[in-house]
């Protein structure tokens, strides 16, 4: 492994999705595979640590993250998360055909501990508030809350969890989670008390876009809302969230991605990022650099983002 330290590591457990086209009857993915191989492309510096069982072990997905440049420290688990995905009209009707076990905490290389920047990517509830313990005191912190808001049971249909404190969520800078993953009644402000002060909420919408909220001691202080990307066409939205929490984090932690940032948090990278990944099947669709300023260069017309205001999860406001 290398020693210069990684500009972000990435924590998660990889899954495998049940797919009848692939060979082995199965996908590997996973919000950690996603966001690792979503850095690496945009040019950072990424180690990832990634909780695989026997099959997912040797799947060849992995090569795609070592041939972006990936430091990968694969972590031995009994059994790991398998899902059964379908796509409706109406939105994923998800399965958890097995569930996995906890990823447990393994002694990291010193140089990794140095990172500037995690991104935290449960996707079975498997990273524990353990995993805030080894993350140094001023690295920038992302969190795919997904992956903990998510009632699972062997054989059962996935349904929500209600969020809850953590420590996990209260020391994290940045917390993603798309509007689909908690009740649509939900009030932003409830969310945001599970926050620390300073930390930034981001709820995405789908094809609507999305809500970026700065919170404060007293709830949200700010609130913008991004206007979506255009995708040329939709194969396969698996892993759109987590390309485009990534690539926010990339730019919390490289600025000037795209050249001039106004912000420490590019709307405007990360959106490029997650119309991308909808476009090919799983990880092939993780854009690289040169495709991602391509579309944020297409749609430089008109404003990306703008502020906002909204009460509730399930609400996004259409205009400002």
């Amino acid at each position: 492994m290398k020693t210069t330290p990684p500009e972000v590591v990435h924590v998660g457990s990889a899954c495998r999705d049940v797919s009848p086209g692939d060979p082995r009857g199965w996908r590997l993915g996973g919000g950690v595979t996603y966001a690792a191989l979503t850095t690496a492309r945009l040019g950072l510096r990424t180690a990832a640590i990634v909780g695989v069982d026997a099959d997912a072990r040797g799947a060849h997905e992995l090569d795609l993250l070592r041939d972006a440049g990936v430091d990968l420290l694969l972590v031995h688990l009994a059994t790991g998360p398998v899902f059964h995905n379908v796509e409706t009209p109406e939105g994923r009707i998800q399965t958890c055909v097995r569930v996995g076990v906890p990823l447990p905490v393994p002694a990291l290389p010193e140089s990794w501990l140095a990172s500037s920047a995690w991104m935290v990517a449960p996707v079975a509830g498997e990273v524990g508030d353990a995993w805030a313990e080894p993350i140094g005191e001023g690295a920038f912190v992302g969190l795919a809350w997904q992956g903990l808001l998510r009632r699972l049971r062997d054989g059962e249909r996935v349904t929500r969890r209600p969020p809850a404190p953590s420590e996990l969520v209260r020391r994290a800078d940045l917390v993603g989670v798309s509007h689909h993953d908690v009740a649509p009644e939900t009030p932003l402000e409830d969310l945001a008390t599970l926050l620390r002060p300073g930390a930034v909420l981001a709820v995405t919408h789908g094809l609507d876009g999305g809500l970026l909220l700065t919170l404060g001691a007293d709830g949200p202080t700010r609130t913008v809302r991004w206007r979506p990307t255009l995708s040329d066409r939709e194969v396969d939205p698996t892993g759109a969230g987590d390309t485009f929490l990534a690539a926010l984090v990339a730019t919390a932690a490289h600025p000037h991605i795209a050249g001039h940032q106004r912000s420490r948090l590019d709307l405007r990278v990360a959106a490029a990022a997650g119309a991308l990944a909808v476009e090919d099947h799983g990880l092939a669709g993780v854009p690289d650099r040169e495709q991602v300023l391509a579309r944020v260069g297409r749609e430089r017309v008109g404003r990306p983002f703008g502020p906002a205001r909204a009460d509730v999860v399930g609400t996004y406001p259409r205009r400002s």
